[in-house]
Parts: C-alpha cells; sequence; structure tokens
C-alpha cells in the first residue's frame, strides 16, 4: 500500500519535475544515445511523451504495396501538415463555428522511419477485420455526431467528457501527451486525453476483478518494460465502444516500451480480439520528450478540462426539445 501512494504522490508532483529528464544513478550523465536509468538500475521511463504523428494507424490504399514513403513524399506530406494547421476553419451559414488550430495542435511530423502506417503486422499495414468487426466499427462512425440527443443518457461517455477508449499513448486529434511516472514496484501512466490514469504494478499478481480499462501487470523483459492487460469490462457507450478501440471481455493488450536515448522510446503494442479480427495485430511508433521534433506546442501537460465553457450539450439539449415541441402533433381542440 505505501508503494501505491508513493507512486500516486509521485504523478501528482510530477508536471514540472518529469517533464524533463529524471535522475539518473551517480556519477551517470544521460545523453542522446545513452538511455538513463533509475537510481535502483532500471530503464528510467520518467517523463511526458508525446506519440503525436501524422503516420496514420492504417496503410492508405494510395501506398497500398509501400512499406515506407520516400524523402520526398515525406517532406510533401509535413508541408501540406504545417499549412493546414495555420489555416482556420471556414464557418458556414448557420453554423456555429469549431475549435480554431490552437486547440487541436496537430502534429506535423511522420514517423522518423517513414513508414507509411503505424500498423507493422500484418504486413498490409490494415486492421484484420472480420465481417462482424468491420461492420461494427462502421456503425460506430455512423453513430458520431449522428442520432437523437433529447436525453442526456443519449449522449456518448466521449461527448460527456468522460472516457473515449483505452487510454494507450496512441490518440487521433489532440492531446497526444502522457506522463509516466515509476518506483521500484509499479508504473503510472497519465494520459493526457480524458486524464486516464493506469496504476500498472511490477509483478504477476492474479486478476481479482475485470475494469473498464482492464487489469495490467508489469514485466521487464531486459531493459524493454511489457505490460499485459485484459480482464476488460463489457460497460460503456463512447464513441468506439463497438469498433476495435472499445473495451470487451474478449480483448488482451501487450504493450513494450524501451528507452532509446535521452530523448526516445520505442513503443509497441499488440491487439488481440477474436470478436474483431481474424489475427492479432501490431503498431509501433517512437514516443519522445522533444515536442517540437513533432511540430506540437512545447510545455507541460495540464489538466484536460472538457467541459470548462462547453456549453453544447445544454445547448443540443434544448435544441431538440424545441425540435420536438415544433414536431409535435398540435393538442386536440376542447
Amino acid at each position: 500500500m505505501k508503494a501505491v501512494t508513493a507512486a500516486i504522490i509521485a504523478l501528482g508532483l510530477a508536471g514540472p519535475v518529469f517533464a524533463q529528464d529524471s535522475a539518473t544513478p551517480p556519477g551517470t550523465t544521460a545523453t542522446r544515445s545513452t538511455p538513463p536509468r533509475t537510481p535502483w538500475g532500471a530503464p528510467d521511463l520518467h517523463g511526458q511523451w508525446t506519440g503525436s504523428t501524422i503516420t496514420p494507424l492504417e496503410r492508405p490504399a494510395r501506398f497500398n504495396g509501400r512499406a515506407t514513403l520516400t524523402a520526398d513524399e515525406a517532406k510533401s506530406l509535413e508541408a501540406n501538415a504545417r499549412a493546414q494547421a495555420a489555416q482556420e476553419p471556414v464557418v458556414g451559414s448557420g453554423d456555429p463555428g469549431t475549435y480554431n488550430q490552437v486547440w487541436f495542435d496537430p502534429a506535423a511530423a511522420v514517423v522518423p522511419d517513414l513508414r507509411t502506417s503505424l500498423i507493422v503486422d500484418p504486413p498490409d499495414g490494415r486492421l484484420p477485420f472480420t465481417p462482424d468487426g468491420r461492420q461494427a466499427s462502421q456503425r460506430a462512425a455512423d453513430h458520431y455526431g449522428r442520432g437523437a440527443r433529447d436525453n442526456p443518457e443519449d449522449f456518448d461517455t466521449g461527448e460527456r467528457c468522460l472516457t473515449d477508449g483505452l487510454p494507450l499513448p496512441f490518440h487521433t486529434g489532440y492531446n497526444n501527451n502522457v506522463l509516466i511516472v515509476q518506483t521500484p514496484q509499479y508504473v503510472g501512466i497519465q494520459a493526457e486525453m480524458f486524464h486516464d490514469f493506469r496504476l500498472i504494478p511490477l509483478d504477476d499478481r492474479p486478476r481479482v476483478a475485470p475494469q473498464w480499462l482492464g487489469e495490467s501487470r508489469g514485466r521487464w523483459e531486459g531493459d524493454t518494460l511489457v505490460v499485459e492487460t485484459e480482464n476488460f469490462l463489457d460497460r460503456g457507450r463512447y464513441w468506439w465502444a463497438t469498433s476495435w478501440r472499445g473495451a470487451r471481455s474478449t480483448l488482451k493488450v501487450v504493450e513494450r516500451f524501451r528507452r532509446i536515448d535521452a530523448e526516445t522510446m520505442d513503443y509497441e503494442f499488440t491487439w488481440t480480439d477474436a470478436s474483431q479480427f481474424t489475427r492479432p495485430w501490431t503498431a509501433r511508433y517512437p514516443l519522445t520528450t522533444n515536442q517540437a521534433a513533432r511540430g506540437v506546442t512545447e510545455g507541460l501537460m495540464y489538466e484536460y478540462a472538457c467541459h470548462e465553457g462547453n456549453f453544447s450539450i445544454v445547448n443540443v439539449l434544448r435544441g431538440a426539445r424545441a425540435q420536438g415541441d415544433l414536431t409535435a402533433p398540435a393538442p386536440a381542440p376542447r
């Protein structure tokens, strides 16, 4: 219990402390080519990391059969990303508008090895959906932003600022930062998006109860932290609830974290879910503490205040009820 408390306290203090490379053993200097280690000798994963990239999870059709981009293609994609980030969205007539670009803080860099997808297995860089999995994913996409919203329970948990799916260091859109802290007994991972937090024991204790984010157990294989998460709870309604990102009892996720140098960490995850996929699939990409290299804003990770100044739910409900009044049959004459 003391170790758990210590890890949570460390997380609370981590904003100003661990945004930089953390302590290394006395007499050891962390360089770009030498990964730092903790005072107890483990690879040091402490820090604020970003996985922001414009490389897509799946390989686009135009790059079928090609695992990597040319240098010129990469430069062109990055230039387009920077141009789009500098262009504010055009608001149409009657449209209340949307966030301006500063809030999205989009990436502007492909992964360093110029791959055309984050998925490395299967070799075609595509999610190996079963027919049922593909249909479920399409239903989830069709649900996004559509359908009746005349009751608070009609909103999914993303719209209610609760969660958008599993808190891997991979996200789409924005808030792609994670904060990692560690003790000899635990590793804590705080996601910026929806402030999801996992406290991962570094032992083989039994899993005791299904949880929305599953139960994670970690172990060191050489200098690689391997985290296995399963025992997910079939519960919750959110944007990806019926797609591949939704938690379900058939899901198992294996993550691998390996620090390469003072500012880089290899991150890989393998997703196994026979209810959605014909086979396990794996994605890989680097995390970095060098935010400027990914083209995102430099700074600390702050509170994810999704509801602050957010009147959308109130106004959507107001509009739905007004629309209901307009379409309701006229009362019968007395």
